[in-house]
């Protein structure tokens, strides 16, 4: 894999969010109205097409075929990290979204907390984001701050404090959708110096199931692991979900819940009423500083 084809994955998650937007009020996996707007001008008229039901659902059904589940995995992962940060902003002194893309959180965010967010990605994605931030906005929020990491290579916390991070503000740290590009070095690296992070600090990250990653269980979605696993290689790293809390107590961080697909039919698909589920591939683990 190179950094670049990484860089290129910024796109799917935003493009579902978009997508999700034209579902009826009551209906959406998840809330983000600055989706459509954060992308590139071809994605903003494929999404503005989906407003049309049959070919929404044609999109939905094509995702279905490729990971059963996975549509309403990476939207109810969205939700849950959504209500996780909701819930504790008021305890916080800062943000860090670790591989943010193209993730409109920051930006909701702004609009009713000055709490300062950092938004940390590859130089490449920085970049990108930039561009895009300056189209939508003109003038970027003043509490956001993009922060150029290559999570293989660098100290992660000294190019935050680089950037203005206090590394004594309890802090959020998001980092959804990004463990399974990395390799397993780099993902104890990045959690060795989140390890440095202060007391009551929190954090939300997704993993995937480590039996996908081996190819032990392919969760019915046997050409989609050929895609991410045989044929490039893009997916490294995985996680048994009975050893998430062992893995977190070796850095210093308590495991508070773990989110798989049950929790997410229970919390966010069964409201909505669709005939949709969520998948086992991907998990969400919810954790605090001790």
């Amino acid at each position: 894999m190179t950094r670049n084809t990484a860089a290129g994955t910024a796109f799917g998650p935003i493009v579902l969010s978009a997508v999700e937007q034209h579902q009826p009020p009551g209906r959406r996996l998840v809330e983000d109205d600055l989706a459509t707007a954060f992308l590139p001008a071809p994605l903003r008229a494929f999404v503005r097409a989906t407003r049309w039901s049959p070919l929404r659902r044609t999109v939905i059904a094509a995702s279905e075929r490729s990971g059963p589940g996975l549509w309403a995995s990476l939207a109810c992962r969205k939700h849950y990290i959504d209500d996780n940060l909701h819930d504790s902003i008021d305890d916080l002194d800062a943000v860090v979204v670790l591989g943010a893309g193209l993730d409109t959180r920051a930006y909701r965010l702004a609009r009713h907390s000055h709490v300062p967010v950092f938004e940390v990605d590859q130089p490449i994605n920085v970049e990108r984001k930039k561009a895009v931030v300056a189209r939508v906005f003109g003038t970027p929020p003043a509490s956001v701050r993009l922060v150029p990491v290559d999570f293989e290579r660098d100290d992660l916390m000294a190019v935050l404090a680089s950037y203005g991070y206090d590394p004594d503000a309890r802090t959020f740290f998001v980092w959804e959708g990004v463990t399974q590009y990395l390799t397993k070095a780099a993902v104890r690296a990045t959690f060795g110096q989140l390890s440095r992070a202060t007391r009551g600090s929190r954090i939300d990250f997704t993993y995937v199931h480590a039996d996908f990653i081996d190819g032990t269980n392919t969760y019915g979605a046997a050409g989609f692991y050929r895609r991410v696993r045989v044929r490039s290689e893009l997916w490294k790293f995985g996680l048994p979900p009975d050893g998430v809390d062992a893995f977190l107590a070796d850095y210093g961080w308590q495991l508070v819940e773990q989110a798989g697909p049950e929790a997410f039919v229970e919390r966010y698909i069964r409201a909505t009423g669709r005939a949709i589920t969520a998948s086992p591939i991907e998990w969400s683990a919810y954790a605090e500083k001790t």
